[in-house]
């Protein structure tokens, strides 16, 4: 109560009609709006009583992908003490390594040491995403006149989760300006744009900086290390799918692989789509809340299954992809955190319940191809989902004359 007679008494008059910071009361509201909720009703007829609004569906999923994050920025410190520790690597040079030194050591067996090593990458991410996201945000909204939307807190969470943690923060600051203004904000602000603007953000990075993104190199949090992701261990033929990481392949990238590891997050990736458990949790939670649609997922999941048994009945004598089971598809790479995260973006997903079970499943369909088909891309969630959005509102359309259709038939008969 302190804080918030603090506010209304001393700080929010000055950026109210007449205060010497009028002009300025879209940043005060957007801060204001992320301590408390908005104070003001609806006066005028008509309106709809209702237990959810932007905000709460925003902080649902801030809470559904909470889990993913948390082991991911474990997993981040965990990695690079066990390769410092017990394969010799040095530790990035700078600040991070003197924090974890002052603090903790290199001690992955350590709990405190790898949320730590974690944490002194993932948070600087964090910190430029929401930056560079409020900067962007706010400049439309006051050169529009309008209050600030909630809806960049899900995409910068969802944003960070889906880079590598040795990113530079430059590039952070670049791809996220890039997926809010390109991706959003050009197209009128949240609820106007078709495109999910973190992904708009990771595939700019993905194409205008391939060296530092590139998907078939795992991202380790160490000085000189270089390995090779799941995926490019699977297209060059190092995984049995029946045990794991064949040898010498084990030995030669310093790591173990097997299902049930990508299935719990034991891996290298990603900040957040390593762990396939956490991320099904999130499922649950959105799914339970009725925020993300089942029928997109459930699409997702039988277009990738659909895609997959076919290409393992044919096989090929050339490419290894052909033999890769479903649940491994499922496990590897960030199908998973695609699956439940961004291909159920509200905005760009499909709308009608027939259009959702097509453009899931067109997303499922294509992951498979370009990972096994296409060798030039490794992974092809994110390509996957950007198409599928171009194609959403062609998909709505043919759904719905399907139905006008359907509907004139019945009247005529």
């Amino acid at each position: 109560m302190g804080l918030r007679k603090f506010i209304d008494d001393r700080i929010a008059p000055h950026f109210h009609e007449g205060g010497r910071l009028q002009r300025y009361y879209v940043f005060y509201e957007m801060f204001d709006t992320m301590l408390y909720s908005p104070s003001n009703t609806t006066r005028t007829s008509a309106h709809v009583r209702d237990g959810i609004d932007l905000k709460r569906v925003m902080m649902t999923v801030w809470f559904a992908a909470l889990p993913a994050l948390l082991l991911g920025m474990y997993n981040t410190g965990y990695q690079a003490n066990l390769q410092i520790t017990e394969f010799g690597y040095d530790p990035i040079p700078g600040w991070r390594t003197d924090v974890v030194m002052l603090f903790t050591g290199f001690n992955y067996t350590s709990a405190a040491a790898n949320f730590l090593h974690g944490a002194v990458f993932y948070v600087p991410i964090f910190i430029v995403t929401y930056l560079g996201g409020f900067i962007w945000e706010g400049l439309f909204a006051w050169k529009r006149g309008h209050e600030v939307n909630e809806g960049f807190f899900v995409t910068g969470i969802l944003f960070t989760l889906i880079l590598p943690p040795t990113i530079p923060l430059w590039m952070v600051f670049v791809g996220i300006s890039f997926g809010v203004v390109v991706g959003k904000e050009i197209f009128g602000g949240t609820g106007k744009n078709f495109l999910n603007p973190a992904l708009v953000g990771r595939a700019f990075l993905f194409f205008a900086y391939p060296a530092q993104m590139s998907g078939d190199a795992v991202w380790t949090a160490v000085d000189g290390f270089s390995g090779a992701t799941p995926l490019a261990l699977a297209a060059a033929g190092e995984i049995d799918y029946s045990v794991g990481l064949t040898e010498p392949a084990a030995s030669v990238n310093g790591v173990d692989l097997t299902w049930m590891q990508t299935s719990l997050g034991g891996i290298q990736g990603s900040i957040g789509e390593t762990s396939t458990l956490l991320i099904a949790l999130g499922a649950v939670v959105l799914l339970v809340t009725k925020i993300a649609s089942w029928r997109i997922m459930l699409g997702v999941f039988l277009g990738m299954v659909a895609m997959v048994v076919p290409l393992n009945i044919i096989g090929s004598d050339t490419n290894p992809m052909f033999e890769m089971p479903w649940y491994w598809h499922l496990t590897l790479g960030g199908f998973a955190f695609g699956l439940v995260f961004m291909a159920t973006d509200p905005v760009s997903a499909s709308m009608t319940n027939a259009g959702k079970w097509i453009f899931g499943a067109l997303i499922g369909v294509m992951v498979v191809l370009i990972r096994v088909v296409n060798p030039a891309f490794p992974e092809g969630v994110m390509l996957a989902i950007l198409f599928a959005n171009l194609c959403a509102p062609l998909i709505d359309h043919f759904v719905v004359q399907a139905n006008i259709r359907r509907r004139m038939r019945r009247r005529e008969g």
